[in-house]
């Protein structure tokens, strides 16, 4: 059977809540292998929620609808503060990706306890603001950024991840709407451990399989490399 858009293959599924240092409840779901035993771990920082921004946008749920499978990887994803999804909606209110420094706390702190292996970031857009900003975590292995804007996120926070030391991976969409690859390069040029990854022809939301394929492939390159290429077919 040919991997195709809407193919969900099969992992242990099950909804989550976590509990922030401040106070609030946040909703998500934790995708793990059939087996129950991950490699590495996921925790996914999706999208802008003031621009339909949720932890369902698409690349973040095809992670979670074949990786586990395909990968060995757990793939951890929740809605940050006010987010809404299917799942249902997270306590309190959007902070322009202050706040949110407690809900990645949070996601971090319940991989801790759930002994979930090897966790990194995965960020997409405003999700890698968050990363870069506040996922300095001693657990933390690395960081995978789709779509990087580096609005929120400054030269001081890319300082602050050089110092950090962890990997840092960068995908960055030849047509994207807020930074372009010649770009990324020369200001993640000030993270010695920084690859910039440039895919011709993509756009900031990666709308199409091929683009879908080419994120995942790369997620589990550094991820798992054991596990890299993925297949196309099950």
């Amino acid at each position: 059977m040919e991997i195709r858009s809407s193919t969900v293959l099969p992992a242990t599924r099950e909804d989550i809540e976590l509990h922030t240092a401040d106070g609030l409840t946040l909703v998500g779901e934790l995708a793990l292998p059939p087996d129950g035993r991950p490699v590495a771990t996921l925790v996914c920082l999706h999208p802008l929620p003031t621009a339909e921004g949720m932890m369902d946008s698409h690349v973040l749920r095809k992670a979670a609808n074949r990786l586990p499978a395909l990968a060995g990887i757990a793939v951890l994803r929740f809605n940050t503060r006010g987010t809404s999804s299917d799942r249902g909606k997270s306590e309190g209110a959007f902070d322009g990706g202050e706040g949110e420094r407690f809900d990645v706390a949070a996601a971090l702190e319940y991989a801790e306890f759930h002994d979930l292996p090897n966790p990194w970031l995965l960020g997409w857009s405003f999700g890698t603001e968050l990363a870069l900003k506040w996922g300095h975590d001693p657990a933390v292995k690395g960081a995978i950024l789709l779509s990087p804007p580096l609005k929120r996120a400054t030269d001081a926070d890319l300082d602050a991840w050089a110092e950090f030391g962890r990997p840092l991976v960068a995908l960055v969409p030849e047509f994207d709407d807020y930074l372009r690859p010649e770009e990324a390069r020369r200001r993640f040029a000030r993270v010695p451990q920084a690859e910039v990854v440039g895919v011709d022809n993509a756009k900031h939301l990666w709308v199409g399989e091929p683009y879908v394929r080419i994120v995942l492939d790369e997620i589990v390159k550094h991820v798992n490399p054991d596990a890299h290429p993925l297949p196309t077919e099950v």
